[in-house]
């Protein structure tokens, strides 16, 4: 049994480092071919505040240590339009061409102040909306920078985006360094999101991914001991995907922040390879990102939609952005101008409105079952 579990641990880690970390972790280049306006489909201006410390290398901008205090950034980066929905375009070598690329330019660093002037303005520009993206572990802050563009032009989200990156080391066997650095942030998190609702947003809306997720939780936790926890009722819609967060503590975490007064959405997905490996890091305990337990989860207030019939990458643990489908979805919601539910049968109501929409968007066929507080909803989609 020991035996076997190490080939697991070898075997999902190889997995995990093939996947994230084959390209260089520089987010500018010192070199950029020019590209014609029509090659470029969009420009996206990310706002950032991290627990990284400032990078050696100027090009990488932000490293994998951890800095003492919040730091504030922006990033422009532009999306090729020979982009395809759940993609992320990245290039392999050191030279940049936007029309083939993600490409980020024009980094500006902030103080505090100036940070929170810039997103104001930019907050009153799109009507009061704003999003904070919470990336997961084995994170570096480029792909950071890349993932939160990719969801923000793959949805259609137009609101002020936010970055929140905390300190991972971007290496997998950095499991342990990861942790400690996401519970290290969550006081940062929790001002940061304090930060965008003072800055005159009217809807706050929150993605975490991966070990992201403890973050969040941590973050929200504090906010509702604080007695503030749907930030002056601009909280909005908190999506938690693939959380990387042991079952019995996200427990705890849901009874001490309470029933959200609107529903959380997690997705979770039952063949999540790297949450596998976190489960074996852990001492073999369930994550949520891949309970087995919908219905228990969503008593606590979520819907919780199970993505285990989508397809997604070789460790299915990016299917809600990487599925064009999916990634349109949380678009759609996002878009959604309206009140929150007041009870549980218009949750039910509100998911049934969102999901008539899967068979129009997503490409193969499967079965997604949505588990709401009242109810559960098997729906056949795709050709």
């Amino acid at each position: 049994m020991r035996l076997r579990m190490l080939l697991q641990l070898a075997a999902i880690g190889f997995l995990l480092s093939g996947c994230i970390n084959h390209r260089t972790s520089e987010l500018l280049t010192e070199t950029t071919r020019p590209a014609a306006p029509a090659a470029v489909a969009a420009k996206h201006e990310i706002f950032v505040a991290t627990t990284r410390a400032r990078s050696k290398d100027r090009l990488e901008v932000f490293g994998g240590a951890r800095a003492p205090l919040t730091d504030f950034a922006s990033v422009n980066v532009t999306v090729p339009a020979i982009h395809k929905v759940g993609q992320i375009e990245r290039r392999r070598g050191r030279v940049g061409d936007a029309s083939r690329y993600f490409t980020a330019s024009d980094v500006s660093v902030y103080s505090e102040p100036a940070f929170a002037k810039a997103l104001r303005e930019d907050i009153r520009k799109n009507d009061g909306r704003a999003l904070v993206f919470i990336h997961g572990y084995n994170t570096a802050f480029d792909s950071a920078i890349y993932r939160a563009t990719q969801i923000v032009h793959d949805a259609g989200y137009a609101g002020t985006p936010v970055l929140f990156s905390w300190a991972s080391g971007a290496k997998t066997v950095d499991y342990v360094y990861d942790t400690n650095s996401a519970t290290a942030a969550r006081d940062s998190l929790e001002a940061t999101l304090r930060m965008v609702a003072d800055a005159g947003a009217t809807r706050v809306d929150v993605i975490a991914h991966s070990m992201g997720n403890w973050v969040t939780m941590e973050a929200l936790r504090q906010l509702a001991i604080s007695n503030d926890k749907t930030l002056g009722g601009k909280l909005g819609d908190v999506v938690l995907a693939s959380p990387d967060i042991d079952i019995d503590v996200f427990k705890t975490q849901m009874a001490r922040y309470g029933k959200p007064k609107k529903p959380f959405l997690i997705m979770l997905s039952d063949d999540d390879r790297a949450l596998r490996f976190s489960k074996i890091l852990a001492g073999d305990t369930p994550r949520v990102g891949d309970y087995s337990n919908a219905a228990e989860i969503a008593k606590y207030g979520a819907v919780v939609i199970d993505l285990t019939q989508l397809k997604g990458d070789r460790l299915n643990h990016t299917k809600f952005a990487d599925n064009p489908g999916m990634i349109k979805l949380i678009g759609e919601g996002l878009r959604n101008e309206a009140k929150t539910p007041e009870n549980e049968r218009q949750v039910t109501e509100r998911v049934n409105q969102l999901t008539a929409n899967f068979g129009k968007t997503l490409t193969s066929a499967a079965d997604i079952v949505v588990t709401t507080p009242i109810n559960v909803l098997r729906i056949a989609v795709g050709q």
